[in-house]
């Protein structure tokens, strides 16, 4: 049994004052609800992915999604966590309660409030997302660990900041365009590539603008089985899903693979029948600029160390051969951690039925991938979308 998407929401991504952890699940929840036709009696079960990690003082979230309507008083509801992969852990876990028919309508929210948090606690609350005995004391917190990966990159493949920088412009580029986008501001290839004032290093070879950005905001889905989802207004279906986690220490592995982000892409294709070139877009999990290149290549975009070919031979823009985040990915949408696979989902979703907003419309999407990472590709979720037929 297929599990589908018929129906969405997603708050713009940024820095909210006035919001809570609490308003912003209660809006895409009842949004979500909303958009699939459906009343709060209808759903089944609920799955929340929140990070938290010390970000919100109050934890123990699964319930809050009641919140949002009283129908939704003594359903199931759980919270998972999978560190910055937790949106797509929740979605995951939808998809499995539609597929076991434990469960005929799913409610999934995503959500995190991070940015009023101080900003040395936001760096010890990410770096939980490290093996702590290894790689606690990094200076610079996440930012830090993934520029000793850019640094082992460099040392082994040549300077890469070229191809770092071009990533970094075509995703703010594509950022412009997406209505929900943390920072839509086309920078440039110059500005990107440049050390100044408003970009500084941050950690080893990265600045500021190889860095996701620190966010608030929620994304939400409704899931439901394939039959059921011919009767609504709309569906995506969810044609295949991957999971594979990889060990917590770097020092167990080759840093520089992403093994695991290999593995879930390898499995996810097989499963679906398909290869990457049927692909018409992809959202990837670019944290980090270094990242999204390596990534090119666990994905089998280009062989090893060979990441920069496909950003500098133009494959992963909006008009290239594989456009890599048409929404301007975690760089400039935002990465509030636990809503950002769901916001992966939903744009996806958005994409295929062809109600991307314009100018971020990918031309006769057909088949939509998504790669979310939990560290340092450890957590590796992959979804493969395409509409219902």
């Amino acid at each position: 049994m297929t599990a589908s998407i018929v129906g969405w929401a997603h708050t713009p991504f940024g820095k909210f004052d006035t919001e809570t952890v609490e308003s912003l699940v209660v809006k895409v929840a009842n949004d979500a609800l909303a958009d699939a036709g459906i009343s709060a009696g209808d759903v089944d079960e609920i799955v929340l992915g929140h990070f938290n990690a010390g970000f919100s003082p109050q934890d123990f979230t699964a319930s809050l999604v009641l919140q949002a309507d009283p129908q939704l008083r003594f359903k199931p509801a759980t919270r998972v966590e999978n560190a910055c992969a937790t949106g797509s852990a929740a979605v995951h876990q939808g998809v499995r309660a539609i597929e076991a028919g434990a469960a005929k309508i799913v409610l999934v929210v995503g959500v995190e409030q991070m940015t009023r948090t101080p900003g040395p606690e936001i760096g010890r609350n990410l770096l939980r997302a490290s093996y702590l005995p290894e790689d606690g004391d990094t200076p610079g917190g996440f930012a830090g660990v993934f520029g000793k990966i850019a640094q082992a990159y460099f040392q082994k493949y040549g300077d890469q900041s070229d191809a770092l920088a071009m990533i970094a412009a075509k995703n703010h580029k594509n950022g412009v365009a997406n209505p929900y986008a943390q920072m839509r501001k086309d920078f440039g290839y110059d500005f990107c590539r440049s050390e100044s004032e408003k970009n500084p290093f941050v950690a080893g070879p990265l600045k500021r603008t190889d860095c996701s950005l620190v966010s608030d905001g929620a994304a939400a889905l409704v899931l439901t089985d394939s039959e059921t989802a011919k009767t609504m207004g709309k569906a995506v279906n969810i044609k295949a899903t991957a999971h594979a986690q990889d060990f917590l220490p770097m020092s167990k592995r080759d840093i520089l693979q992403f093994e695991g982000c290999t593995v879930a892409w390898q499995r996810a294709l097989e499963k679906a029948g398909v290869t990457l070139s049927d692909l018409s877009f992809v959202e990837t999990h670019d944290c980090f600029t270094v990242a999204e290149l390596i990534e090119y290549e666990a994905m089998g975009l280009t062989p090893k160390g060979q990441g920069a070919r496909a950003i500098k031979d133009g494959w992963t823009q909006k008009d290239g051969k594989l456009p890599i985040n048409p929404s301007g990915g975690l760089k400039a949408k935002g990465h509030p951690i636990g809503a950002t696979g769901v916001s992966m989902h939903v744009l996806s979703a958005m994409q295929l039925l062809g109600q991307a907003p314009e100018g971020m419309q990918i031309k006769n999407a057909k088949l939509g991938g998504i790669f979310n990472m939990g560290g340092a590709a450890v957590a590796n979720y992959v979804s493969l979308l395409e509409p219902a037929k």
